[in-house]
């Protein structure tokens, strides 16, 4: 059914033998937008969720951490349990607003320790475990927020998910030749 989806996507002849024009890939772009879409729900499902130290119960209390590792695992994205290990799985995205995606895992922290992690949701805005809220909030990341002088990186793990599928419809095309 995920094949069939992505061809569906590449130019078809007709009966009459014209050739529909589409955007090779078109279905799969599509398919990253509504992951994308689907990590932005469901961090934003948890919003309220208190937060606990070491809370790794939706619904009930997750840190920030917690949060990630439950919004990705729904998603088939395994990740490690704390931020600083999160922090060094995927792709490295450049620390730009403009170049953040809804999805990507953005890590905070003091000198070379990362302490915190949150969803880029879109927007300028993310959502975390916040410890001084105590509990799953979304928020705006804009120059004022304390937040943006600890902000240490950016994660991209949906991408890898995106990679790796392409990789497998390539080597499916080279088949049909």
């Amino acid at each position: 059914m995920l094949a069939a989806a992505c061809f569906a996507g590449a130019p078809r002849v007709e009966a009459q033998g014209t050739l529909e024009s589409r955007k090779p890939f078109a279905a799969f772009s599509e398919s990253a937008s509504k992951l994308r879409d689907s990590v932005v729900s469901m961090a934003r499902g948890q919003i309220g969720t208190r937060y606990k130290l070491g809370g790794v119960t939706p619904n009930r209390a997750l840190d920030c951490s917690a949060l990630v590792r439950y919004v990705m695992g729904a998603l088939d994205v395994i990740l490690p349990r704390t931020a600083r290990e999160q922090a060094k799985v995927g792709q490295e995205i450049p620390r730009d607003l403009a170049a953040l995606k809804p999805g990507d895992l953005l890590t905070f922290g003091r000198g070379k320790t990362i302490s915190h992690i949150g969803i880029y949701v879109g927007d300028g805005r993310m959502v975390h475990a916040s410890t001084a809220r105590r509990s799953v909030i979304e928020t705006s990341l804009n120059p004022r927020s304390p937040l943006i002088k600890q902000w240490k990186g950016v994660r991209r793990v949906v991408a890898g998910v995106e990679a790796n599928f392409r990789d497998s419809l390539l080597a499916i095309a080279d088949t049909l030749r």
